[in-house]
This record gives structure tokens, C-alpha cells and sequence, in this order.
């Protein structure tokens, strides 16, 4: 499942100077290498990936800070988890599928249809992308040029990448839960 999304929320809540991104800093590489080694297997791993140039800085919220419900409502899912990211300049998120790590823990024997909702936080600046396989016609399309809010939902499915080739952070938004 992968779906273009547009959703209507403040999306200034997420960023500075409401939100203080300095207190996480971390690589989601380690996961990638133990966990998705299938993917591996068919595109390789580039050997120049490193905990420097793999940073993500993420907040999570509850739904006292954040309005789950209507997200909800607007996404068709029963909300679990939001976080944020920050993906500074010159780093990427290396190829991978989402294995919905925090609702798996949470929720382990649950066999409903996990769902995320990948949301872009601010208008689409030079250099910032997100890459994705259609399961459509099994071709590798870029998403660029968005506006705040724009995004897509996706299952455990779709393979996808993110870079920030430019010049200024890059903001998304993570939304996840249980289909409805």
C-alpha cells in the first residue's frame, strides 16, 4: 500500500522554536544493517554510509502534546506513534522498508494492517527528497516540490530513501498506526 496524502494541521508545532531538536541526535543505520539485510542482498549497502552522514535528530509525542484523533481521522488510521525528524544537510536514510518497530513492541501479537504516514513539515527546499518504489508499475519515483502537509501513506511494503542534498534542514513528520 502507498498513497499520496494531504493533511491540514499547525505544522509550526513541530518545528523550531516550538520544538528543541538538540536533545536527540542518532543513526537509524544499525537497524538497517541487522534488520534488512534482504534489501541488502539485491542493492548492496554503499560502504561510505556512517554514523556521520546517517543522522536523524527525532522527538516523539503523546496525544496530550498532539491531536492523534484528528490526524487520525485525516490519515484513516488508529494513531499509535507521531515523532519528528530533522534530517540535516548532507545526510541520507539509506534505503529501507518500515518495520513499525515501536508498534511491534507495543502491540505484538496484533495482526491489523500497520500503517505510517510519512508528512512533509515545510515547503520542499532544493535539495531535500524522498525516493519510493511504486507498487504500481514497480518503478522508482522521487517526491520533491511539495508543500507543508503533502506526504504519502505506506505499509511494511514499499522500499523507500531520504536525502538532504541541501542547504537547510529538512522536517517530516511520522504518523503511525493501525489502518482503519
Amino acid at each position: 500500500m502507498l498513497k499520496k496524502i494531504k493533511l491540514d494541521y499547525d505544522w509550526s508545532y513541530f518545528l523550531p522554536p516550538m520544538q528543541d531538536y538538540s536533545v536527540h541526535k542518532g543513526t537509524c543505520l544499525a537497524h538497517q544493517l541487522d534488520e534488512l539485510t534482504d534489501i541488502h542482498e539485491e542493492y548492496g549497502l554503499g560502504e561510505t554510509y556512517t554514523k556521520d552522514n546517517t543522522v536523524i535528530q527525532q522527538l516523539w509525542y503523546t496525544d496530550k502534546q498532539v491531536d492523534f484523533k484528528d490526524l487520525g481521522k485525516q490519515t484513516g488510521m488508529e494513531v499509535i506513534t507521531i515523532s519528528s525528524i530533522l534530517q540535516p544537510p548532507g545526510n541520507t536514510i539509506a534505503l529501507h522498508r518500515d518495520t513499525f518497530f515501536q508498534i511491534n513492541k507495543r502491540f505484538p501479537n496484533d495482526k491489523r494492517t500497520k500503517v505510517r504516514a510519512n508528512v512533509y513539515l515545510e515547503p520542499w527546499k532544493v535539495g531535500h527528497m524522498l525516493q519510493y518504489k511504486s507498487e504500481e508499475d514497480n518503478i522508482w519515483k522521487t517526491s520533491d516540490n511539495w508543500t507543508a502537509g503533502d506526504g504519502y501513506i505506506w505499509d511494511s511494503k514499499p522500499l523507500h530513501l531520504s536525502a538532504n542534498a541541501g542547504m537547510k534542514d529538512k522536517y517530516t513528520l511520522q504518523i503511525s498506526g493501525f489502518l482503519l
